[in-house]
């Protein structure tokens, strides 16, 4: 599983597309992708989970997370993406007392 955040800047956006990236807002990572976003809807943070494939490497994930973003049809500069890798993530515990 991977991890993507895009940073961006909107295009122009209709009435439409507002409403569009309002009903994306939310914190959680998802497949389909959310939108955090300033106040007017000019920057953007999009954050997206991409299911891995045992050899995919961070630019297949890229390439999947933007074409999760493109499906949204707005107009959009991307400013920064990073990619987590979450099978690399180790879990450190505790030991118990």
């Amino acid at each position: 599983m991977f991890r993507v955040i895009i940073s961006g800047r909107f295009g122009d956006l209709g009435e439409s597309g507002r409403a569009s990236v309002l009903a994306a807002s939310g914190l959680a990572f998802s497949e389909q992708g959310a939108f955090t976003h300033d106040g007017t809807l000019s920057a953007f943070t999009f954050r997206c989970q991409v299911p891995a494939q045992p050899d995919d490497g961070e630019q297949d994930a890229t390439r999947r997370a933007l074409a999760a973003l493109d499906a949204y049809g707005q107009p959009y500069d991307v400013l920064r993406v990073a990619v987590t890798d979450m099978r690399t993530i180790k879990v450190r515990r505790r030991p118990r007392p």
